[in-house]
Parts: structure tokens; C-alpha cells; sequence
């Protein structure tokens, strides 16, 4: 890291009960999308930890130096850690985090529970494609993917540019997580907004589709990718705490 953190988005963690939950935020996002739910577990008894991911929440300079190996690298860290204090860990996660809580529930199966909020699992790959050639012209960042929605005067502190090889490095690892979300076999609650401009539908299909637990698919019906700001907040939020109640107790 050589840029401060951005205000906002530093970690997050609080010391609870003897069940701790892993909160993962999203690919070129940071904690601060994350934060409001990680407060509703931690006010619900869970010990919680909210790590900032490598490279995120301080530049795209700084995330042009990091890769898929260091984003899951922190995240079976913050996992291990947790496990060594906590009876059981839960993981969390909002799209890159979905994925990431996709691989935890394929590598560590004594997760408790895992819950994913419009996650990436899949490989996009005509996106892939595109950007292949876009890196092979010699770009390096494109548009910001962050910010997607729908509430009005809702905003997310995301960076305000996309670089293109840390999204080859993420594509090109889907291809594993998906071909292994039949390892997954600890509960799943899928939280899945209608209408999102980043991840499709499909991602979500494909957990429905292959892992080998129970999974819970709950519909977003007024928000867009980054449904933990947005109308649907408070529905992502019950949700979560409810099936954790019950998937724990």
C-alpha cells in the first residue's frame, strides 16, 4: 500500500459471541459498502471481522499492484484468524466478496454458513474477451464499475476507474470457483437484486444450480448491484441476521 486509506474505508471489527462472521466487500469497493450490515451483526452479538482487501480503499494505483491470489490470500487469513477464536465462522460477501465466500465455503468446509450478496461465481467470458483485447491496446483502466445504485442520492466509495488486468486476474479464477461450487455444502442464503448492471443473473442461477447444500434464494426487487446501500438495505439486512439465526442456533 503506498496511499493512505481513504476516509470511510478503513476495516472493521468487533469482539462478540463465540460465533464470528466474515464480511467480505466487492472489487474495487471497500468496507464502507459493507459496514452498515457488518454493524447489524456485531449489534446482534457476533464477533465480526471486516477486512480491507489489498489494493482497495486507497487508490487504483495501488490495486494495479494486486491480484486474485492476495484478495483470496486476506480473505482465508480473516477466515483462519477467526477460526482460531470463534466455535464457528459464517462468511458474508457482496459480488468479488461473493466470489470470495464461494471459495471459502469450496476450501475451508467447516464454514458455518455463507451468505452472498449479488455474487460473482461465473466467468463472464465475452467480458473477458473484450478485455484481453482492451489490455493487449495497451489500456490499463476503463470506466468505474462501483456505484450501481438505485436509491437516490445513495452513492458507494468505490474508485473511480476499473483496471483491466486485476479484472482478467478475477475472470480467470472464476473458471475454478464455479467448477468447484459443488464442494460448497454449508447453507447458502442468496440475496439476488432484479435488475443489476455488473453481475447477471446467471451467477446466481449457477450457485442454484450446483452447490450441494441447502441454499435460500431471496429476490432484491428495488435495488442494483450494491443492494447493501440501497432501497432494499434494510430486506438484505433481516435477511441475513434471520438465517443466520436460525442456520446457528
Amino acid at each position: 500500500m503506498t496511499t493512505a486509506i481513504m476516509p470511510g474505508c478503513e476495516p472493521f471489527a468487533v469482539t462478540g459471541n463465540a460465533t464470528g462472521i466474515l464480511v467480505l466487500h466487492g472489487f474495487t469497493g471497500n468496507p464502507s459498502s459493507m459496514r452498515p450490515l457488518a454493524q447489524r451483526l456485531a449489534d446482534a452479538g457476533y464477533t465480526v471481522s471486516l477486512p480491507r482487501l489489498p489494493g482497495h480503499g486507497t487508490s487504483v494505483e495501488d490495486m494495479k499492484t494486486t491480484s486474485w491470489a492476495d484478495w483470496s490470500g486476506a480473505a482465508l487469513a480473516a477466515y483462519d484468524e477467526l477460526a482460531t477464536t470463534c466455535e464457528r465462522v459464517a462468511v458474508v460477501g457482496l459480488s468479488m466478496g461473493g466470489a470470495l465466500t464461494s471459495f471459502l465455503g469450496i476450501h475451508r468446509p467447516s464454514v458455518a454458513a455463507l451468505v452472498m450478496i449479488n455474487p460473482v461465481v461465473k466467468p463472464a467470458v465475452e467480458i473477458e474477451a473484450g478485455v484481453k483485447e482492451l489490455v493487449a491496446g495497451g489500456l490499463e483502466e476503463f470506466e468505474s464499475i462501483g456505484s450501481d445504485i438505485k436509491k437516490e442520492g445513495a452513492s458507494e466509495l468505490s474508485y473511480n476507474a476499473t483496471p483491466l488486468r486485476q479484472v482478467l486476474s478475477l475472470m480467470e479464477n472464476l473458471y475454478d470457483v464455479e467448477a468447484n461450487l459443488s464442494s460448497i455444502s454449508a447453507p447458502v442464503l442468496l440475496l439476488q437484486s432484479r435488475e443489476d448492471h455488473v453481475v447477471t443473473s446467471d451467477n446466481g442461477d449457477a450457485l442454484v444450480a450446483h452447490v450441494s447444500g441447502p441454499i435460500e434464494r431471496v429476490w432484491l426487487e428495488n435495488s442494483y448491484h450494491v443492494a447493501t446501500l440501497d432501497n432494499d438495505q434494510p430486506i438484505v439486512e433481516e435477511q441475513t441476521l434471520s438465517f443466520l439465526a436460525g442456520v446457528l442456533a
